[in-house]
């Protein structure tokens, strides 16, 4: 990974020089588990937050978990994609950080998100939109299990986290940076979710809008991830008519 930037605007150089060199060393250290999946190490260490995930994004229907440090921050990526709200969501919507410092005072505003955080243990969430360009590519997710703000050289270190984590994006989309693994060995792959909403649009001539919003709904109303179900509706273990209105 080279160390120009994403595209998150004007970055420290010595910040990014430093960030950078925490990422290298530890692809050196532990061999190369992808560059994204490093860039969430540096994040959990270096912004004292207990979780990190990396998260494409293109569209409501459209996302991919990129890396994860580890079960909660995966688990916290799929509601959101379940219930189609959450701080990840709204930064990538809005295009601009989202800083929650105590999830008890968000006031239901994420509802399905917030609960299921807080019975994680999470108090805090901050969410920075990653840009490529003038094209957002996805999201940095942090969390944190104490509440309180991030500090003033947390936010500048987590900015330059953002950058590089949309280098590391654009990097480990490379042809080389996968060799050896198929495609289902990418963590969080959502191309399933596609396909199974094509499958219900079809059976009940509806829109692929539509069927993915009864989809996301069927998920959330059985406490099933949108990916189990996907899975379940190509291997007919689902009567569509279960999706009817």
């Amino acid at each position: 990974m080279s160390a120009r930037g994403g595209g998150n605007g004007v970055v420290d150089g010595g910040r990014h020089r430093r960030l950078l060199r925490q990422v290298t060393e530890r692809a050196q250290r532990r061999g190369f588990p992808g560059w994204a999946g490093l860039v969430c190490d540096v994040a959990v260490t270096e912004l004292a937050v207990d979780a990190a995930a990396i998260t494409l994004r293109t569209s409501a229907r459209a996302q991919e978990l990129a890396a994860a440090s580890g079960q909660c921050a995966r688990r916290l990526e799929e509601i959101q994609y379940t219930v189609g709200v959450g701080p990840g969501v709204e930064a990538f919507d809005m295009g601009s950080p989202v800083l929650m410092a105590d999830l008890a005072e968000a006031h239901q505003r994420w509802p399905g998100f917030e609960d299921a955080a807080v019975a994680d243990g999470v108090s805090a969430v901050f969410a920075f939109p990653l840009l490529g360009g003038a094209v957002q590519v996805g999201v940095l997710d942090l969390y944190r299990r104490r509440p309180g703000e991030l500090s003033a050289d947390q936010l500048a270190d987590a900015a330059v986290l953002a950058d590089l984590a949309t280098t590391a994006l654009l990097t480990d989309a490379a042809p080389h940076a996968t060799a050896g693994r198929t495609w289902d060995d990418l963590p969080g792959h959502y191309d399933d979710v596609n396909v199974a909403t094509g499958v219900l649009a079809a059976e009940l001539q509806i829109s692929v809008e539509n069927a993915f919003l009864r989809l996301r709904a069927h998920a959330f109303s059985t406490g099933q991830a949108v990916l189990d179900v996907a899975h379940a509706v190509l291997s007919h273990q689902f009567d569509v008519d279960a999706f009817q209105d």
